[in-house]
């Protein structure tokens, strides 16, 4: 495999093992609205090393997006938050740099990579794993749907779709878990997000969507043009 290859799996690696640890130190309403912010991540990396040119709305839309985080990170309870928000940081620049990494080398076998950075989180996660013996066959059978459908369908699916799209629209559609993550978890636990994350997170969210329409009238305004 190609050093493009092992990039992108240590890349997506590092996202997965910050993941969880992020969801268990803080909120999951901080952690979604922290991804939310992937695609202005993408975006400016993308401008670094591709030289892709940002649009003067994705510009405006990430600078509402960073108070909207700003605002959120503002209300973090403690030191456990803020390290949480630091691993979710973390993970977004872990995947934000892995997106651009699937945009500029196009030809990289991007199933395998996907598929070693499972074997590598795997390798790293296996020390922590203390107390798995007391792991039922219940918890075994979410596990193993978590491991299959969340992590290796999901990701795999997000790495073969990123080379066909630019580097922020592909993370754009990523954003959908946002509101997603939240929800469900309020759904599942009642765990209400706090009054600063709904204020902050409605920010990024707004600026993710102006980004997503102002995008889209910009693609149907230049065959017009022509």
């Amino acid at each position: 495999m190609p050093l493009s290859g092992w990039l992108v799996a240590g890349l997506s690696t590092l996202g997965m093992v910050t993941f969880i640890p992020a969801l268990q130190l803080t909120s999951v309403a901080n952690v979604a609205i922290l991804i939310a912010m992937q695609p202005f991540a993408a975006a400016a990396i993308a401008w670094l090393w591709l030289r892709e040119q940002a649009r003067p709305g994705t510009l405006l839309a990430s600078l509402v997006a960073l108070a909207g985080v700003a605002i959120t990170v503002s209300g973090a309870g403690g030191i456990t938050d803020y390290r949480g928000i630091g691993l979710a940081c973390v993970m977004v620049l872990a995947i934000s740099l892995m997106t651009v990494v699937i945009r500029r080398h196009r030809g990289t076998p991007m199933i395998a990579a996907a598929a070693l950075s499972n074997f590598l989180g795997s390798a790293i996660s296996v020390p922590f794993g203390q107390d798995i013996g007391a792991v039922g066959g219940a918890d075994l059978g979410v596990l193993a749907l978590f491991g299959a459908c969340q992590v290796g369908l999901g990701l795999t699916l997000f790495t073969v779709g990123s080379r066909l799209l630019p580097s922020a629209q592909a993370s754009l559609i990523a954003t959908l878990e946002t509101p997603l993550m939240p929800f469900w978890v309020w759904l599942a636990f009642a765990e209400v997000p706090s009054l600063r994350a709904m204020i902050g997170g409605a920010l990024v969210m707004g600026a993710v969507v102006a980004d997503i329409a102002l995008s889209q009238r910009a693609q149907l305004a230049q065959p017009a043009e022509r």
